[in-house]
Formats: C-alpha cells, structure tokens, sequence
C-alpha cells in the first residue's frame, strides 16, 4: 500500500500561481497513476488531473486544462499539480490519491488534503 500527503497549499490571490506536491510517506508511486482532487465548500469531489506511471498519460477535467498541469518525478517519487490563473472558485480542499489504474473512478489510496484558497 501506498499513502500520499500534500504539501504546498496555502492562500493566493486571484490571477497567482501556487503549486503543490504530493509524496508518498509511505511505500512508493512505481506503477500507480496519482491523481488530484478537489472538494470545493458545499460540492462534491472531483477530479482535477491525472497522471499514469508509465507513459505519462495524463487526464484532466475540462475546466482545468490548460491553467493547471500535473507531472511526475519518479525518480524522486513525487506527483505535482502547478495552479496558473487562479480564480476565488478554485478555492478548495485538494487531495492526492493514487490507484493502479490511471481511469479508475474510485482511487485507492488518499492523503489528508491539503487548503487552497484564492483571495479575490
């Protein structure tokens, strides 16, 4: 098993950048897609971006593409989700989770979240 933590939230203003990271503090990414999620006050969580081990395929959520990309290290066993143009609406709680497959619906293994909040 695998357990992801975030790092890198914190408050931005509207129109900054923020990127966060996500590490495994236990076990290892080799062979997991990892994804991000974000639960937004009041509304479900949804999918953000994701990212396969192998070929780097990635999957995005159509309103996400192109402001927000995801990559990889897995050299350094790590998964990044850099956050350009920031809205107040992007305002959330965002999870990394990882899965062995990269279209899975229900990703195993989650972290705790981390904040993110855009100031307008």
């Amino acid at each position: 098993q695998v357990l992801p933590v975030e790092s890198g939230g914190g408050l931005v203003q509207a129109g900054g950048s923020l990127r966060l990271s996500c590490s495994a503090s236990r076990g290892t990414f080799d062979y997991y897609a990892v994804g991000w999620y974000r639960q937004r006050p009041g509304k479900e969580r949804d999918l953000v971006a994701a990212i396969d081990y192998t070929y780097g395929r990635t999957r995005y959520a159509e309103w996400a593409n192109g402001r927000f990309t995801i990559s990889r290290d897995n050299a350094k066993n790590t998964v990044d989700l850099q956050m350009n143009s920031l809205r107040p609406e992007d305002t959330a709680v965002y999870f990394c989770a990882a899965d062995r497959t990269l279209e899975s619906n229900a990703y195993d293994y989650w972290g705790q979240g981390t904040q993110v909040t855009v100031s307008s």
